[in-house]
């Protein structure tokens, strides 16, 4: 746990200070690698960067939130293609070096099988899934326009959410603990949602989805 946190507050520190020179490109490079098997944190990219914005004037909520949603398409996008190219026996041999378990991969086929490109826009917005659901999408051979469309849906929603979390912090500093905590809840309770229903979703694995 204090490594987490260490890497955490790490990453931030080294965020903020490349943030500057960086611009909305590094924006996108970091949401690539969070909407890919890289452990970066949105909630941290997003909202950080917006309230910087506002602060600053540097860049604008609308530029962030527009380079957020396409990083996170290109990085599912990435996890598509790769899923459906490798396959599910590569997937389950070598995941677990990338941070996906077969336990994990189950539970997001069943999603998918269950609820089809509906459940790709949910999963955009559930932190740690949404980077896992292109794997078995692309394992399904998802119709590719089908789940690009829903990816950039929910990236969109969620990104936006971000962003006005971060502007709304910019405008109200001292209600950045309570807003950190819904967000934490908020996150932590559409995680558990996810995993019921996956475990609830007891279909066969349909390629035609």
């Amino acid at each position: 746990m204090h490594a987490l946190v260490d890497w955490y507050l790490g990453f931030k520190q080294w965020y903020l200070g490349q943030l500057s020179t960086g611009g909305y490109p590094l924006i996108v490079l970091l949401m690539v690698m969070e909407s890919s098997v890289v452990p970066i944190p949105s909630e941290v990219v997003v909202p950080q960067t917006a309230y910087l914005a506002h602060l600053e004037g540097r860049l604008s909520p609308v530029g962030i939130w527009l380079a957020a949603t396409l990083g996170s398409l290109i990085g599912a996008t990435i996890m598509y293609w790769g899923a459906r190219w490798a396959g599910r026996p590569l997937v389950l041999r070598f995941g677990r070096f990338v941070l996906v378990s077969p336990s994990k991969l189950e539970s997001a086929e069943a999603w998918c099988a269950r609820f089809g490109p509906a459940g790709v826009f949910i999963a955009r917005l559930v932190p740690v899934i949404r980077h896992l659901i292109g794997i078995p999408t692309g394992i399904l051979r998802m119709n590719f326009w089908r789940y690009a469309a829903y990816t950039v849906a929910g990236s969109a929603v969620w990104c936006a959410v971000l962003t006005g979390v971060g502007v709304y912090v910019g405008n109200n500093p001292q209600e950045v603990h309570k807003v950190g905590a819904v967000v934490i809840v908020a996150a932590l309770f559409l995680g558990g949602m996810y995993f019921v229903l996956a475990r609830r979703s007891k279909v066969g694995v349909d390629p035609a989805v």
